[in-house]
């Protein structure tokens, strides 16, 4: 006979199971529904002609987290900024998807200590990653990478992995033929991701990777980071993970990091550098953008600046802020350093998601800018920098 303790044990049992498993399917879709919102207060209309010009163009953005997210990106979604079916709809002929590893609890453009609770971390038990990433930051990008290469071959060759310029050069070939195929190029978002390891460089360039970033929102084993405690340059490590960057023709990106560690990485780079997503700091002055001069030595190396569609990059997250922020861009370093880093799915509002980047070709057109230099910002800048600079 079952005992009212026993019953009780059972009832606490069904109700924690029951709770673990709403935890589990739904806690990953309410958290990211709250944090990449679209918000569309400020619409524009898109005329018929700017909708036909913008369907003529090569798009590229260099920067979106959707791996990050517990969604399937073969199907249209109904929450965050990006899948393939409204990458196909908005024109993307080739997409950056960066693998975020660590984020610090308390988020912030101004300090954050890496030593702080980890909010990956949780998000990885919640969406039952591999029990190797609850520890390991690499094992984290790596387990994005599957997905991105899991969903490559699902895809019906609808979404094509670029590793090297012979892959980039077909993926135009078929868009020219009219094929609806979606480029996608994958990057750290920090090198944490390399768990303090150098030989984990070769380990994510095996994996696919071709674009890492130096750090994120917190100091590493590389240097600081422009949101961290310490604003101090590259390590003797961080020097050592250039060299490797560069030894293996990774792009590099010096997003979210110090001043200092920009500056050291000028002097030591054999390639250009990318700023994937951020913004201008004459325009939008935050702390999230980097000095305006910093910007123009970037540029002057044959650098790319990617500006970010969310407020602290831009100030104004609609479609004419955005296009506002580009146009100061052009005008700051030119309109050949000038690209697309939209930020899509990295926990931002933004005004618009990628199927409706036909509004921001309109409000290009609204503030000015002439067509052949919109054709560059949109992704022939993108485009050009990969086809020098991604591996043979």
């Amino acid at each position: 006979m079952t005992t009212i303790k026993q019953k009780l044990a059972i009832g606490l049992i069904v109700v924690l199971v029951l709770g673990a498993i709403a935890f589990f399917a739904f806690a990953p879709g309410i958290a990211e529904k709250g944090m990449n919102r679209v918000q569309q207060a400020n619409t524009i209309a898109v005329s018929p002609d700017i909708r036909k010009f913008h369907y003529q163009l090569r798009i590229a953005d260099l920067h979106a987290d959707s791996l990050l997210w517990h969604r399937n990106l073969l199907d249209r979604g109904t929450r965050g900024h990006v899948d393939l079916p409204r990458l196909q709809e908005g024109n993307v002929a080739l997409q950056v998807f960066t693998t975020v590893t660590k984020s610090p609890d308390g988020l912030n453009n101004v300090q954050n200590d890496a030593r702080t609770r980890d909010n990956i971390t949780l998000l990885a038990l919640a969406q039952r990653w591999p029990p190797a990433t609850w520890t390991s930051l690499t094992a984290r990008a790596l387990h994005q990478s599957t997905r991105l290469h899991a969903f490559e071959q699902r895809s019906d060759g609808n979404l094509s992995i670029i590793r090297n310029k012979r892959d980039l050069a077909r993926l135009m070939l078929l868009r020219k033929q009219g094929q609806p195929v979606v480029g996608a190029l994958l990057g750290t978002e920090g090198s944490h991701a390399l768990d303090g390891d150098l030989d984990n460089v070769q380990v994510l360039f095996d994996a696919g990777f071709r674009l890492m970033s130096l750090q994120h929102f917190f100091d590493n084993k590389l240097g600081g980071s422009l949101h961290g405690i310490s604003k101090l340059g590259l390590t003797e490590f961080g020097k050592a993970v250039v060299a490797q960057i560069d030894k293996l023709e990774i792009l590099l990106d010096v997003s979210h990091s110090s001043a200092n560690v920009v500056r050291d990485t000028l002097a030591i780079a054999k390639r250009p550098l990318i700023v994937s997503h951020t913004g201008i700091q004459s325009h939008c002055g935050t702390p999230r953008n980097i000095d305006d001069s910093l910007m123009k030595k970037i540029a002057a190396a044959g650098g790319l600046i990617g500006i970010g569609f969310w407020d602290s990059a831009s100030c104004d997250i609609s479609p004419s802020g955005i296009a506002k922020s580009i146009v100061a861009a052009v005008r700051l370093v030119g309109e050949d350093h000038v690209a697309l880093g939209s930020d899509f799915d990295g926990a931002v509002m933004t005004g618009f998601d990628v199927a409706d980047l036909t509004k921001l070709t309109q409000a290009l057109v609204n503030e000015g800018l002439d067509r052949e230099v919109i054709k560059k910002v949109m992704g022939e800048n993108q485009l050009r920098f990969f086809a020098n600079y991604l591996p043979d």
